[in-house]
């Protein structure tokens, strides 16, 4: 790892992350924006944002050939011998964090749940018949969310190769704290020209179009402190991509108990302010212990020259 900052190939890291992101939402809003009819992705923007999550590789990737970087440091080796209990951790916490925000938001929103989920099956979200507890529907929806996450996998590491592969490594310098934060900011801010058309949050909320873009910031920070501690623990990138996808693919698992629409700013999807504690609680763990973003012990990269 190096001992000081290296500015130019992170500048010129983000310089094509953030150009790509830029691009391709411009097409986008020049084509009719990203929806058909709310929250229904038109099939150009469903195409183009799986093709923006691989913007930050193209980044990690381009920026080493532009600077004769080297490939020592890639962070692609699985070390599952040393780095299994993070690979456990990436798989089931995030849906964990996800289950215990909505649970907050129905302890203090109790007219919000619904145990017969009837807006859920109105919705098409359950089976119209054959109704089901809520244990069993948190259950069944829970393991399945953690499974078909593994199907996920190598688009969300379109995202971390570049994020917690690449970045995170070029700002260790600052100090793990610091380098976690930065790079939760960076991330949420890329996604902002996508936020602004009203993804993640709408448009119909207050405080629209600048809450929303303001409080993903906060989230993204809570989401990237848990994707930075499983890279720096296991010493690889694949707990992380594994970790973004249950993050991705488990907003939902609270939702099937909601009365009437979820508020997207406040819960219980995990975006929400409420809906995040959470993902707050397990990086605030993570944040305060002295060991967690240390890295563990290891062969040292060759320091690459330019």
């Amino acid at each position: 790892m190096n001992s000081t900052i290296d500015r130019k190939r992170i500048y010129i890291f983000l310089a094509i992350a953030y150009g790509i992101s830029i691009a391709l939402a411009l097409v986008i809003f020049l084509n009719g924006g990203l929806f058909s009819s709310y929250p229904m992705l038109t099939p150009l923007a469903f195409v183009l944002l799986a093709l923006l999550m691989f913007a930050p590789s193209v980044a990690n990737i381009a920026t080493r050939l532009i600077t004769r970087e080297g490939w020592s440091n890639t962070l692609l080796r699985p070390n599952f011998r040393r780095g299994w209990p993070f690979y456990l951790a990436a798989w089931f916490l995030p849906a964990l964090a996800t289950i215990v925000g909505g649970a907050i938001y129905y302890l203090l929103f109790p007219s919000r749940f619904d145990p017969s989920m009837t807006y859920s099956r109105g919705q098409g979200m359950l089976p119209a018949v054959g109704i089901a507890d809520p244990w069993t529907v948190i259950i069944t929806q829970t393991a399945f969310t953690i499974l078909i996450s593994l199907i996920y996998i190598p688009l969300m590491f379109g995202e971390e190769f570049g994020w917690r592969a690449y970045l995170l490594q070029k700002l260790m310098p600052l100090g793990p704290r610091k380098a976690v934060l930065l790079v939760g900011v960076i991330h949420a801010i890329w996604h902002w020209p996508v936020i602004f058309m009203g993804y993640e949050y709408g448009f119909d909320y207050w405080g629209a179009p600048v809450v929303g873009p303001l409080l993903w910031v906060v989230i993204a920070c809570f989401l990237g402190v848990f994707l930075a501690w499983v890279t720096v623990r296991s010493g690889s990138v694949w707990p992380a991509s594994l970790g973004h996808s249950v993050i991705n693919n488990s907003p939902w698992l609270m939702t099937y108990f909601i009365s009437g629409e979820p508020d997207r700013l406040i819960g219980p999807l995990p975006v929400g302010i409420i809906g995040s504690l959470g993902y707050a609680a397990l990086a605030l763990l993570i944040f305060f212990n002295t060991r967690a973003l240390t890295p563990t012990a290891g062969p040292r990269p060759v320091e690459p020259n330019y």
